[in-house]
């Protein structure tokens, strides 16, 4: 990619909610030098941000403001020319994300966001996928809670199993719990998906008949439904979310995940009323998605751009415990952190992209996932920063362990 770049890194939505925590992350991470740019439509709302970052931090390297609405084209490919990557929290992403994603492409300039929508993810490999290659964009969808404790977590655990493991079955179930709350972005998202539940199994069917298979291996993803878990020591419930399909798509690049791979992903509920109003609240928001006024109704009670206070997302926490299985052998890790809507993902997109702007990565183009693109990496910023991947048991004595 051109060094010569005006930016190294824009992070586009600086003004939302969650863009506004990703902004002031950086700030506080971006190294010496760092060329980096806010963007957004309103350049009242920006210069408001920067000069809040500024005040915090007045040896900040002050970020450029850039002015782009999510539906201009042209104003977006200035965006991507401009820089070596580019950072997107503007969603609902089926709604507003494909402009950006099509002008990072065009462009060969390295792209993340933090949908949790499959639709979107499916219909941006099926539109520019192959263009990417192309330039060598790397498009990285899913950079915050959906889903990097999830697809790191997999690739953490699954390098703690012992050697080799190429030509064996590995089979990964992923337990998480919370104590925090969602965004009103997470929740347009999801309302938006489930509102157009047809069309994504079209475009899904679509993405799966133009994707190649990994040669002689065999991916599945498909959870059991709700159950007792003695190893989770819980209720385990599906969870409708995009991290299966992001881990299934991790272990199809990497044969380091066996050639059979298997994982399953699960909320872990304590007490049974908790989990049966689970499923309930999981049906009620299904039926509210078809029902427009209804869905609108719900939208406006828990606006994209509102969040809780600091203090709330202080004592917000959340677990992933991962049980893996091969050959015999069982390894059981955990990654944890502190807030998942909020904090914690703004922390992870940030990372996700310095690691792509600074560090020394595989060579990969395209649309690939978080672990493909970044891997060992990137895990290692999120311990540096404060994230937990522990191994908690199983592993042997002296089984060597796989860096990627």
């Amino acid at each position: 990619m051109d060094a010569d770049r005006p930016y190294d890194l824009v992070l586009f939505g600086a003004t939302g909610f969650t863009g506004r925590l990703t902004a002031h992350y950086l700030a506080g991470a971006v190294p010496v030098g760092c060329r980096w740019a806010l963007a957004g439509r309103n350049e009242a709302k920006l210069a408001e941000v920067r000069r809040e970052l500024l005040a915090e931090r007045p040896e900040l390297p002050e970020p450029a403001l850039l002015l782009a609405d999510a539906a201009d084209a042209a104003a977006l490919r200035e965006v991507a020319e401009s820089a070596r990557v580019v950072v997107s929290t503007v969603g609902p992403y089926q709604r507003y994300g494909e402009p950006l994603v099509a002008a990072c492409a065009q462009a060969g300039t390295d792209y993340l966001d933090l949908t949790g929508e499959p639709e979107f993810v499916d219909r941006m490999y099926l539109l520019h996928h192959e263009r990417a290659l192309a330039t060598g964009a790397r498009l990285v969808h899913s950079c915050g809670f959906d889903s990097i404790p999830h697809d790191l977590g997999v690739l953490f655990t699954v390098s703690q199993l012992p050697l080799p493991i190429e030509e064996s079955a590995v089979s990964v179930r992923g337990y998480v719990r919370a104590g925090g709350t969602f965004s009103g972005g997470t929740l347009a998202s999801a309302l938006t998906a489930i509102g157009r539940a047809r069309t994504a199994a079209r475009t899904a069917r679509e993405r799966r008949a133009a994707e190649p298979r990994p040669a002689g291996r065999r991916i599945r993803t498909s959870p059991r439904g709700p159950h007792r878990s003695a190893e989770a020591r819980a209720w385990a419930l599906p969870m409708p979310t995009i991290d299966p399909q992001v881990v299934g798509r991790s272990a199809a690049a990497q044969p380091g995940y066996g050639r059979e791979f298997g994982y399953a992903h699960y909320a872990a509920v304590k007490r049974l009323p908790v989990a049966l109003g689970g499923v309930l609240g999981l049906g009620l928001l299904v039926l509210v998605a078809q029902v427009p006024p209804l869905r609108r109704a719900l939208e406006r009670l828990h606006a994209p751009g509102q969040g809780p206070s600091a203090e709330r997302r202080a004592a917000s926490w959340f677990t992933v415990r991962f049980v893996a299985e091969s050959a015999g052998a069982r390894v059981v890790t955990e990654v944890s952190g502190g807030d998942p809507g909020y904090t914690e993902t703004a922390k992870m997109l940030a990372e996700a992209a310095l690691c792509l702007a600074y560090d020394e990565l595989p060579s990969t183009a395209g649309q690939v996932t978080p672990a493909v693109a970044m891997g060992d990496a990137l895990v290692d910023r999120l311990r540096a920063a404060g994230m937990r991947f522990e191994v908690l048991d199983g592993i042997p004595a002296k089984a060597p362990t796989r860096h990627r």
